[in-house]
């Protein structure tokens, strides 16, 4: 038992980090399907012992900073301006920055993902109709402390960043929330992490928490 453990272990390792160059040189943003392309890869298709996303995240952390260091600092430098730009835009329904560009993971075609937290999803969708941006309104699936619920999303696309933005009701913001049941609560910061980030870039890199 302990050798099959042992063989378990090794293979999610290694799906782990298949995943993870997937991500990082294919541009895939989509973990479970980078997993699943990844156990395709390791001779494992119908494995159902795959690593959880934070082990993929922290693989592909790894390897962006071994071999794409200098083309990430670029990257996040660039996605972090144009979230803060876009959450100052939204400052009046209380804006958030979350997943991969706060991370650190982001990848060639990652979106800014954005949470808002407000009581009119009509005042975020008139927002972004008078500034003529191109988007798609859409709803996911969130788990909102113990409670599963649809909320409004919006997929925004803009010359410089697409974004993906999240809009909760103001209760929720005392709330844990995540994607899946299992998952980690999703890290939030306001525009001051991103404002203390950019600063450090410049000297030391991703920026502070990472």
């Amino acid at each position: 038992m302990p050798r099959d453990n042992g063989n378990n272990r090794q293979m999610r390792e290694r799906i782990a980090h298949l995943a993870a160059r997937l991500m990082a040189v294919d541009g895939i943003d989509d973990f479970a399907l980078a997993k699943r392309k990844a156990a395709r890869q390791a001779g494992a298709p119908d494995t159902r012992n795959l690593p959880n996303n934070d082990e993929v995240e922290h693989a592909l952390l790894a390897y962006q900073q071994l071999y794409q260091a200098d083309e990430q600092r670029e990257r996040l430098r660039h996605l972090r301006r144009r979230a803060r730009e876009m959450m100052e835009l939204l400052a009046s329904f209380d804006p958030y920055l979350s997943g991969a560009v706060l991370s650190g993971s982001a990848g060639k075609y990652s979106d800014i993902d954005l949470l808002l937290f407000t009581d009119s999803m009509k005042d975020v969708e008139m927002f972004l109709l008078n500034r003529r941006m191109a988007y798609r309104s859409g709803e996911r699936r969130i788990h909102i402390g113990d409670e599963a619920r649809g909320v409004p999303n919006f997929s925004v696309s803009t010359e410089d960043a697409d974004f993906d933005i999240t809009v909760f009701a103001p209760r929720d913001l005392r709330a844990q929330i995540r994607s899946t049941p299992e998952g980690r609560p999703l890290e939030r910061v306001r525009i001051e992490w991103l404002d203390a980030a950019l600063a450090e870039h410049n000297a030391f890199g991703p920026g502070p928490g990472l």
